[in-house]
Order: structure tokens, then sequence, then C-alpha cells
């Protein structure tokens, strides 16, 4: 069983909303476009991926994240599968799981692999879809973070908003993120607030801050020399 359920309302019937960080989890606008832009992109991504690849995640939400990166790495018809580790506090039920991921149906094939997998993935079970090797821990990021044994090639920063949801955005956390980082790898990020870039930059990332998604005028991309 999940510890910790994630709380949520509904807008327009389809976008889950946060009561617990009064936040969405996906752009009002086009959350896939803007994933693919943000995570994808802003990390080189299919482009750096080969067998193997590690991309580790802040805040698993819906999945959109890991479904639409799956979909690109099936896009490129490489061999092997990738590995995806996210580290998520409050994990929505399958069911929620699968109301949300049904407004992107250019996804529907791999939300309901992710959806039929979800209820022993939400607990920390890795799991394995084809093309992807899966790993949720579960609990707060800055208590299970340190003790990963992992380093990433790619992050993808995706907590709730920093205003909201500060603890997911921290010096000390983005200091975890760049020790859990391979050399060369890249972190990306849908916010541009200051506080996010500084401590990127005193953990030793560089950093830069690009354009944005839709009405975002700025993202950031982060880079470990």
């Amino acid at each position: 069983m999940m510890d910790q359920r994630a709380e949520l309302t509904w807008r327009d019937g389809e976008v889950p909303v946060s009561t617990r960080f009064d936040d969405p989890y996906f752009s009002l606008e086009n959350g896939l476009a803007e994933t693919r832009h943000v995570f994808l992109s802003g990390n080189d991504l299919p482009g750096r991926m080969t067998d193997r690849f590690h991309i580790a995640e802040l805040g698993f939400g819906t999945g959109l994240n890991f479904l639409a990166t799956l979909a690109a790495w099936r896009g490129t018809g490489l061999p092997g599968a990738f590995r995806y580790t996210a580290f998520e506090a409050f994990p929505m039920s399958p069911a929620e799981m699968a109301r949300a991921l049904a407004a992107f149906p250019a996804l529907a094939a791999e939300a309901a692999e992710l959806v039929a997998l979800w209820q022993d993935a939400a607990t920390g079970t890795p799991v394995n879809l084809p093309g992807a090797e899966l790993r949720i821990m579960p609990g707060d990021a800055r208590a299970t973070l340190p003790g990963w044994d992992g380093a990433a090639e790619a992050w993808y920063l995706d907590g709730f908003s920093p205003a909201k949801n500060p603890e997911l955005w921290g010096e000390e956390l983005m200091a975890q993120v760049h020790a859990h980082t391979a050399p060369g790898g890249t972190a990306a990020t849908y916010t541009a607030a200051g506080f996010v870039r500084r401590g990127l930059a005193a953990a030793g990332f560089e950093v830069a801050r690009v354009p944005g998604y839709g009405r975002k005028r700025h993202m950031t991309r982060a880079t470990r020399p």
C-alpha cells in the first residue's frame, strides 16, 4: 500500500490539481508539448540516449514526463532500454493516474502499460516496460536522494511551483542532485526562479536561462562539467 496519497481536485474534469500544493500537475495549455520542450529538448533528448542511459526525476506526478520519454525512445528504434528513477512523496492511485493521462491520447498505449504496473511501481518495486526500466523512490526526496546509489545522466526537476513547494528546490537538495549526476550530465526545469538557479550554481552546475514554453518566457538548463 502507498503510505501517502496525492490529494487532488480536477479542473475542467481532466487536469489534476494538488490541493496540498495548490498547483496543477501539468500545463493547462498543452502539457505534452511543454514536457517535450522543457525536459526532452532541455536535456537534448532523445539524441543523447543510448542503452542504459539513466534519467532521474524529482516529482513523478502523473507519469507524463516518463511516458513522453518512453515514446521518444521507442521512436528512435534504439536497442535495449533506458533507466528511469523518480522520487515521489505523494503518488497518485492507478485510477487517478489513468484519469489524468486520458488527456493525452497520443500516449494512450504507453499510459495503459504504466497504469497496469503502477500499483507495484508506486511502492518502490522496480518494473520493466518495453524499452524502459522504471523505479520509483517513495518518500521525501530530501530523505531518499542522499542514500541513492545512482548517478543520472539527465535530471527532470519537476516539483510543484517553487513558491508553493520550496522543499523540493532548496540548496541542499540541489547539491544532492549534483552529487548524483554523472560528469557531463544535465538537468532541466520549467522554472527560472532566481533562488533555484543560484542553488544549482552553488552546487557546481553551469546554469543557463533559456527560452521557456508558451507563456513562460524562461526556463533553466544546468550542466555538470
